[in-house]
């Protein structure tokens, strides 16, 4: 293998705006074991609207394994949480996002922040697997698992470091990430917008149901996606995810101009 070859490692993505939408912010968050890669699309599709845009590289991923049994789910927020802040500070209105994992800290961000929305897809606050119930002593006795992973999934694929194994330790973090997201759901004030997948076999329903019961009226809109996994953002409905999406950002953006104008 040549060198030109070798895939670059996931890094993170910025991109400062242009024209009119640069005024507007987005920061998206990744999922669990996850890179920037895989929200890749939808940022691009942003910034090519002109939008400012931020994809920070979450602590222990985009490498392997055993750095991400390191790290914490506090590291994880507090990175994204960085982002989102310094790209509050360049621009007028910023919004928030986040695929599985990165929806749930996407929520955390908007329930301590005062963000201007909220758009996830697939957002995880709970777990199909009972075992996660005793993940706290189980991660003692046992300290990886083989991935979760979707049958027949049509998703593009990334590379996105060796995520061969989870180790527990982590799966620990994400419930307890999980745990703080869903307290902090009658905190947020924003407007959220969620992309949910029919056939998810990562996220179950009830983290939808725990979003309409946490989030009440400021849960605006549920967009069912008829045709993707749980990696929506690189399926056959990214594009509608791309274009919804975007029409929330720039009416709330608008809306937003409108209320403080004089």
């Amino acid at each position: 293998m040549s060198e030109s070859s070798i895939p670059s490692p996931p890094a993170a993505f910025s991109y400062p705006g242009h024209g009119p939408n640069a005024r507007i912010g987005v920061a998206i968050c990744h999922g669990f074991t996850g890179s920037p890669l895989s929200v890749l699309p939808w940022a691009e599709h942003l910034a090519s609207q002109g939008y400012a845009v931020t994809v920070p590289l979450l602590p222990g991923h985009g490498t392997d394994w055993r750095h991400l049994a390191r790290t914490r789910w506090s590291d994880w927020y507090r990175t994204f949480e960085d982002a989102y802040l310094e790209l509050g500070r360049s621009t007028e209105t910023c919004f928030v996002a986040g695929l599985s994992m990165g929806g749930a800290i996407a929520l955390l961000t908007a329930s301590r922040h005062n963000v201007a929305g909220v758009s996830v897809v697939n957002p995880g606050l709970s777990f199909y697997d009972r075992r996660v119930r005793v993940i706290g002593l189980l991660k003692y006795f046992q300290q990886t698992t083989l991935p979760l992973e979707e049958e027949q999934a049509t998703a593009a694929v990334t590379n996105d470091g060796d995520y061969s194994r989870t180790p527990l330790s982590a799966v620990h973090e994400l419930k307890k990430l999980f745990g703080a997201a869903a307290r902090g759901l009658t905190k947020v004030t924003a407007p959220v917008q969620v992309f949910k997948s029919r056939t998810d076999s990562v996220v179950p329903p009830t983290s939808l149901a725990l979003l309409r019961k946490g989030l009440g009226r400021h849960l605006t809109e549920v967009v069912d996606l008829h045709a993707s996994g749980h990696v929506a953002t690189l399926d056959v409905d990214a594009p509608e995810i791309f274009a919804k999406s975007s029409d929330f950002f720039h009416a709330l953006a608008r809306q937003n101009t409108a209320l403080e104008t004089p």
